[in-house]
């Protein structure tokens, strides 16, 4: 497939987050102030998933700020707090959600789909909670919804999604390997594709094996999200994927058919700060 302008806007690719401090020598400049790390990431990078939301609601501003900081085209996406979807387990959260989502909007064009992170623990027997609190989504903001259990993975709960207009999120990790993310990923509803990798416990020492079978795996996931060919793809890896989830990124890009931006970009944009 040939890299487009249009391809480049239809497979959002990057990372859950962009402030780590062991990316300065591995993805940004040695050196490199926390406070510019997202105009760098922003030169390299189209799209964010902020992990930070998912830990507390940002302050008014702070969304605002990211906007500003920013290039056009950037599309931001942002987890739920966890004191809605681990805390409250979506019961009685209505009010936190509104408030999120208001501050959210500060991201105005810049803010794609918002994730619902359910946690590990939360199994079927809680389809009502998520039944409700679907059914008071703002219908204005795109959501996705990622579920830790496979037995989630049912045409009843595909049929309930569906009902609400909002997508299946998908994610490698401890709960569901990568081949069995990968079927559920061709069947997944949605209007768009979001898919998530967890990779490896932290600190996990990366052999050449386990490198190429990382490779690999990308390789694969590649050909699945071209196989699905939905309108739209948001794909994101943690921060230690494979060491440094920029390379991963990148290479999902490539064989996507997209090319990776330049990493110049962000030397000369280092220079601009000082």
């Amino acid at each position: 497939m040939p890299a487009t302008e249009g391809n480049a806007r239809r497979y959002r690719i990057g990372t859950q987050g962009w402030n780590y401090d062991f990316w300065s020598g591995v993805f940004y400049p040695p050196g490199t102030k926390s406070l510019d790390r997202l105009e760098l990431y922003s030169r390299i990078f189209d799209t964010v998933e902020v992990d930070s939301t998912f830990y507390a609601t940002p302050p008014p501003g702070r969304f605002r700020s990211w906007y500003e900081r920013t290039p056009d085209e950037f599309l931001f996406t942002a987890k739920l707090p966890r004191s809605i979807t681990h805390d409250a387990r979506l019961v009685g959260a209505a009010s936190e959600l509104f408030e999120f989502c208001d501050r959210a909007a500060e991201l105005e064009e810049k803010l794609g789909p918002l994730l619902i992170q359910l946690p590990p623990d939360m199994g079927v027997g809680e389809r009502d909670a998520v039944e409700g609190f679907l059914g008071v989504l703002p219908a204005e903001l795109a959501f996705a919804i990622e579920f830790r259990q496979v037995a989630w993975f049912t045409e009843d709960i595909f049929d309930l999604v569906r009902r609400w207009d909002v997508a299946m999120a998908v994610s490698v990790g401890p709960w569901m390997d990568s081949a069995t993310a990968q079927r559920v990923a061709r069947v997944a509803p949605g209007s768009f594709q979001y898919l998530r990798w967890m990779g490896s416990p932290r600190r996990q020492q990366l052999t050449p094996s386990l490198i190429r079978e990382r490779e690999q795996e990308v390789a694969a996931w590649a050909a699945t999200i071209l196989s699905v060919n939905a309108p739209a793809t948001y794909a994101y890896f943690n921060n230690d994927y494979l060491g440094s989830s920029p390379d991963s990124a990148r290479r999902l890009q490539t064989l996507l058919g997209l090319e990776p931006r330049d990493m110049g970009l962000m030397r000369e944009q280092q220079d601009l700060f000082g």
